[in-house]
């Protein structure tokens, strides 16, 4: 059930948000930006973390930021999620998202990836840049990997790669991980919208838990 509503999802996500102009319009949206006092957290990502199809405050990375607040928490949660992007996509807004000082960087990628049964390697070497680019910045930020697993289209062994290369990355890497994103939410219909594809703000909540559950000893260690 997972792997089924997983490719479906992904295959309608690619359809609805790979537009240049839109792309560049949420990218424009979701520019990171600089409030006096906070330190950021961005959480690069698609669809999943944009929000489609709900309003802005009612994706996970909004719902983060009234868990920070409500713990008293000094920072800016960001949210760079743009709607049908992959891994190579995500791996050439790393310069851009480093503009400014990132204290914590969230990285919500690969779904598109598994989508079109891209090249495995291709996805943790993106992947694999994009922690090397964050790691440039002085000092550099924490990192928080979030988990994704692939359609079964391509076969078991593509799908087990596949699902692999997140664990892989954190173990090398020293990451935090979550291992998978949408659990508890996949398949679920009062937790997704009409189309099966995008999460509702119910779903949105449940997203934002799972996140919350690894991000928040992060940032609490850090005040």
């Amino acid at each position: 059930m997972i792997a089924r509503y997983v490719g479906m999802g992904l295959l309608a996500a690619a359809a609805l948000g790979c537009d240049p102009a839109e792309e560049r319009r949420e990218a424009e949206a979701s520019a990171p930006r600089a409030e006096s006092g906070r330190s950021r957290i961005v959480f690069l990502g698609t669809s999943l973390t944009a929000g489609l199809g709900l309003d802005p405050d009612q994706a996970f990375p909004a719902l983060i930021q009234q868990k920070l607040d409500s713990a008293g928490l000094p920072y800016l949660a960001v949210n760079a999620g743009v709607s049908g992007e992959t891994s190579a996509g995500a791996r050439r807004r790393a310069d851009w998202l480093f503009q400014q000082p990132v204290a914590v960087l969230v990285v919500e990628t690969g779904a598109n990836d598994g989508l079109r049964g891209q090249n495995v390697d291709s996805l943790r070497a993106n992947i694999q840049a994009i922690v090397d680019r964050a790691r440039r910045q002085s000092p550099p930020p924490r990192i928080v990997l979030l988990g994704m697993q692939a359609i079964p289209n391509y076969g078991l062994a593509y799908a087990r790669q596949f699902r692999q290369v997140y664990p892989e990355l954190a173990d090398k890497n020293e990451l935090s991980l979550v291992p998978f994103l949408l659990q508890g939410v996949v398949g679920v219909d009062s937790l997704n919208q009409a189309d099966m594809i995008h999460p509702t703000a119910a779903g949105q909540r449940r997203m934002a838990e799972t996140v919350w559950e690894v991000l928040r000893p992060i940032v609490e260690e850090s005040v």
